[in-house]
């Protein structure tokens, strides 16, 4: 599958972005979809996950109230909605898919290019 991220940008603290990740071929809903992130100097984290039918989500601790994924199967994409943005949110965003469980410590099978996200203060 290969993956497609826009939506990053420049943002002011406390303010939104929404990313968007489009996947190819027909069996998007063959996969969990998620999000990482890569702030420079630092390793790639997990952000979010989401289940092959949307029914269960998975954040980590950072971004819990703040950021939710979702997902439209007719579509083939992947969203992720930032709010309360803060500095340390700035990072490449990575769109990701996998045939199982992924997160920390458990990479997914596919990577999409990064996405920019830059939170001033």
């Amino acid at each position: 599958v290969q993956l497609q991220a826009s939506g990053g940008g420049s943002v002011q603290a406390g303010g939104s972005l929404r990313l968007s990740c489009a996947a190819s071929g027909r069996t998007f809903g063959s996969y969990v979809m998620g999000w990482f992130r890569q702030a420079p100097g630092k390793e790639r984290e997990f952000v979010t996950s989401i289940s092959k039918s949307g029914g269960s989500v998975y954040y980590a601790d950072s971004v819990k109230g703040r950021f939710t994924i979702s997902r439209g199967n007719a579509k083939n994409t992947v969203y992720l909605q930032m709010n309360s943005l803060k500095p340390e949110d700035t990072a490449v965003y990575y769109c990701a898919a996998g045939r199982g469980y992924f997160g920390v410590g458990a990479p997914p099978d596919y990577w999409g290019q990064g996405t920019q996200v830059t939170v001033s203060s």
